[in-house]
C-alpha cells in the first residue's frame, strides 16, 4: 500500500531518543529483576513429554563419553543408553527417518551440538525444521 502525498509515511511516526541505562539496572529499578526469566526456564518440558538425548559418533563431534556426560548434567536419563550405530551403510536420511519415528509431538530432543542434527548447516536447518513441523522441541546445549 503506497502512502499518498498528503499522508505521512509509516516511518514519519517513528521517534528516536537516547535512553540512559544505569550501571546496575536491578538496583535502580526493583521491578526489573522480576521481569527476568528464571534460569530454570531452560529445563522446562511440556507435560507428558519425554526428554530424549541424541549422541552422534562422528569425527567433527565431541566424544560419545563427553556427549553423554553433558546430557546427564542437563538431566537426560541415561538408563537404557545404546551406543550410536557405526557406519552400517545407512544414509543420513534413513537415520533421520528412524529418529523421527522414535519421537512424538511434545518430546524434547537434547543434543550437545547442533552438528548432531546434520553433516552441514543445510542439513541441520532441514532437520530442525522437520522436528519443529512434528512438534518436537530441540535443545542444543553448546550454542557456541
Amino acid at each position: 500500500m503506497d502512502a499518498r502525498a498528503d499522508e505521512p509515511a509509516p516511518g514519519d511516526y517513528a521517534e528516536s531518543r537516547t535512553i540512559a541505562i544505569p550501571d546496575d539496572p536491578t538496583a535502580d529499578a526493583p521491578g526489573f529483576a522480576a521481569l527476568q526469566p528464571s534460569p530454570e526456564w531452560w529445563h522446562a518440558l511440556p507435560a507428558g513429554s519425554r526428554l530424549v538425548g541424541l549422541v552422534v559418533s562422528r569425527p567433527d563431534m565431541p566424544s560419545i563419553v563427553a556427549q553423554r556426560e553433558a546430557l546427564a548434567r542437563f538431566g537426560v536419563p541415561i538408563e537404557g543408553f545404546r551406543h550410536p550405530a557405526p557406519d552400517i551403510g545407512e544414509t543420513w536420511e534413513e537415520r533421520l527417518t528412524r529418529l523421527f519415528g522414535r519421537l512424538g509431538a511434545g518430546d524434547v530432543l537434547v543434543v550437545t551440538d547442533v552438528k548432531a542434527l546434520g553433516r552441514d548447516a543445510h542439513e541441520e536447518t532441514r532437520t530442525v525444521a522437520e522436528l519443529r513441523r512434528r512438534s518436537v522441541i530441540v535443545k542444543v546445549l553448546d550454542r557456541s
